[in-house]
């Protein structure tokens, strides 16, 4: 995946920050959290990483899922259809609950939610919780 070339699809001016944030949010086996990203880049601060994550996730290009402990993790969004403030690329997501580690599961869609009449869907947050096979 060609970072420069996502952010610039998107809109997005692609300065250092935020080519860092892609890339390791890329290289990731599963969704990271705002700490394990300052962990990991330890060349940024929190807010810095913070305010990146706000803009790709207006952007589409990243999308946040609440782990089942409060924290919220991102993921780059792999949808056909990047529009900002919507998620097109809702699928499950699995919490460890003895591990604490979160499993992304792309291959299982989020079951398909009939609205009421005025009401429109940005996101679906299919979470769930068990215990991985490391930790069976």
């Amino acid at each position: 995946m060609e970072i420069d070339r996502l952010l610039s699809q998107a809109g997005i001016r692609p300065t250092a920050n935020r080519i860092l944030v892609m890339r390791q949010l890329i290289k990731s086996e599963r969704p990271l959290s705002l700490m394990d990203l300052e962990t990991s880049l330890d060349t940024l601060d929190k807010s810095s990483v913070f305010r990146v994550l706000t803009l790709l996730l207006e952007q589409g290009l990243v999308h946040g899922v609440e782990d089942g402990r409060g924290i919220t993790r991102y993921e780059i969004c792999h949808g056909d259809h990047h529009q900002p403030g919507a998620d097109d690329d809702l699928h499950a997501h699995f919490y460890c609950e003895k591990c604490q580690r979160v499993f992304c599961f792309p291959q299982i869609n989020t079951p398909h939610v009939d609205m009421p009449e005025g009401f429109s869907v940005n996101s679906i947050n299919f979470m769930i919780k068990g215990i991985c096979p490391d930790c069976q």
